[in-house]
Order: C-alpha cells, then structure tokens, then sequence
C-alpha cells in the first residue's frame, strides 16, 4: 500500500443469508480523486457504498482508511473495523460525506434548510449562533441557493434544490471523502446538467475524493477519473474511465457502453 493511499480496500464483502450481494472488491483511492461504481440495479454498487462507508458490517475483507493526524495515534492506514463506535462518528461527521439517491433520506425535513446545513457544525461544538448562520449563508449560496431561502423548510425546495442543499449539508465540515449513492437519479435532464457541474466544480475547488455510485455512464464520464464496473456482486472490469468506456474489453461493460450508444 502506498503511504498516500487514502481509502484501501482488500476482498470486500456483504452476504445477505446465503447470497453475496458484492464479493471480492479491491483497489486503492487517492486523495482528491473521484472513483466511479457502475452497473445495473442488483449489481451490489449500492452494498458497496455502504460497507465502505460504515453504513453496514463487513461480512469479509477488509477497508483501511488514513484519518488525518490527530496526536493520539499513529498516522497512516487505520483498519475500520478496528476503531471504536466514537471515533466511526466522529469520522463520518467530520472527514466524511455521503449524500443519499433521495434528498429526504440526507436531510431533516422538519428543520430549515439554514439548520439543515449548520446541524453538522453543532454536532461538532459550534455554538455561535451568529457564525453558524453566517456559515450556512455562505454554503447555501456556493451550491446556488438564494440565501433569503434560509429559514425555508426543504418541503418547499424542489427535488434538485433539495439536493443542492443535501451537499452544502455534507461539505460544511470540510470533509476528505464523501460517497454519493446516485446524486443525479430521478432529476429533469437539465437540473440533472446544472447539479452534475456545481459538483465537478466542488470536486475541483476543494480537492475532495468521492466514491460515486451511479447507473449512468455519463454521470461517470463526466465526474470520475477512474471506475469499476459491478455485475452480480463483482468487478468485471476497472480502469480510468475514457479507458473503459471507449475500449471496454469485458462483454458486460460492452453491451452497458452500446446500450447507451445505441438510438
């Protein structure tokens, strides 16, 4: 393993009784770099997401993480499994993200959307009310919300604005890694253009390394350097992303490719 290696991953698996809903999954992602997982629904893109991210046990293999030094421990890769339920917490609201296919899932509902974004903050020690608002603002604003929309409850923002304010909700915290479950599923084609570049542009701008799980090629191209490709629970096919889509050498990723080409 690299030392630069952000997340490593090795033989990862979830079963589900006696099937393997994704099995022997391994590479390596680097900091700042977007990693695309594609396939059809069932593939075991989305178990994936979620074992890599904490939201559901390993059932075998393993994911190392490199947290950022905090002077009570060595740096470098840490096993997952290996940390206490605190510091997964404390993890998964500070140097990580994940923003849900549906926006009701990632967000509180019953909440205004300024309370939405600084809820992260609070849960850290934030109490300024003054600067937690002020923060808010400023996130609402870099993902293109009218900041007059503050106190607005989410009900009343459309799907795509919901979703707009799921991300400022996961970056306010500055994290290093956040994983996205389908961030553009379910939106109008051209609310689906505008949020696909507010995130390259947010990628780019704050050096974030992103796990993208997404069932349109497009999505991958546009957003990720390098991809892997599920199929019944396992890689069929990984490399940088013009590499597979324009040369795809596994029959799986080929008839994915043609069926997008084909009228």
């Amino acid at each position: 393993m690299s030392d630069d290696v952000l997340m490593s991953v090795r033989g990862a698996g979830k079963r589900y009784g006696n099937r393997w809903a994704c099995r022997d999954v391994a590479f390596d992602l680097y900091p700042g770099e977007v990693l695309a997982v594609v396939g059809e629904s069932g593939s075991g893109k989305t178990t994936l997401l979620n074992i890599l991210s904490m939201r559901q046990p390993l059932d075998e293999g393993s994911v190392h993480y490199a947290p950022r030094p905090d002077g009570q421990g060595p740096g470098g890769l840490r096993d997952l499994a290996g940390l206490s339920e605190a510091r997964q917490r404390l993890l998964s609201r500070t140097e990580w993200g994940f923003v849900d296919q549906h926006p009701r899932d990632g967000l509180r509902m019953a909440v205004s959307a300024g309370a939405n974004v600084a809820e992260r903050l609070m849960l850290l020690g934030g109490e300024h009310y003054g600067r937690l608002r002020a923060t808010a603002r400023d996130w609402m604003s870099r993902v293109e919300l009218a900041e007059d929309r503050i106190d607005d409850l989410p009900s009343r923002f459309s799907g795509g604005m919901q979703q707009r304010l799921q991300i400022a909700r996961n970056l306010v915290t500055g994290p290093r890694l956040v994983f996205m479950d389908e961030p553009t599923s379910g939106l109008d084609v051209s609310v689906q253009a505008r949020l696909l570049d507010l995130l390259r542009s947010l990628v780019d701008d704050l050096g974030l390394a992103c796990i993208v799980v997404t069932h349109d090629l497009a999505v991958a191209r546009l957003l990720a350097h390098r991809m892997l490709v599920m199929k019944d629970g396992a890689v069929v096919e990984a490399g940088l992303t013009d590499r597979v889509l324009d040369d795809p050498h596994h029959p799986y990723t080929q008839l994915l490719v043609s069926s997008v080409l084909m009228p």
